[in-house]
């Protein structure tokens, strides 16, 4: 499981755990954040699967925003008393719509990375298995 984990994270092919999905290293770069290999430049798997495959990783990054927004406000409600009452929610609201739209590159490359590992199954033989 760490090992997923660590492989998702850091955008490598599910099926080998060698070959970068993305062209480019920096997820800021927004002319080439979403350019994939078409193929896993280690063990030659597919990237696209099939003609709008990613389609279903809107749902993923929908999840993960929420997901955030959830965590982000149990610990400004536990750590720094942000409430209805006092009106600090407001600005829990505007900084963590500012965090939100900074971490979203990483957010939309890791949603990807995530879609394809649960289509594509890791092979630790995969080179005998072409």
């Amino acid at each position: 499981m760490l090992q997923y984990l660590k492989n998702v994270l850091s955008n490598k092919c599910p099926r080998c755990r060698q070959g970068k999905l993305f062209t480019s290293k920096n997820p800021y770069d927004f002319k080439h954040n979403l350019t994939m290999n078409e193929n896993c430049p280690g063990c030659n798997q597919r990237t696209e699967i099939e003609v709008g495959f990613y389609y279903g990783t809107g749902y993923v990054s929908y999840a993960l925003s929420v997901a955030f927004l959830v965590t982000s406000y149990v610990a400004s409600a536990v750590l720094f008393n942000v409430n209805i009452t006092n009106n600090s929610i407001f600005w829990w609201l505007g900084i963590t719509c500012f965090l939100l739209l900074a971490i979203q590159p990483p957010m939309m490359r890791l949603s990807r990375s995530l879609w394809l590992s649960w289509f594509v199954q890791y092979d630790k033989d995969w080179s005998k298995n072409l």
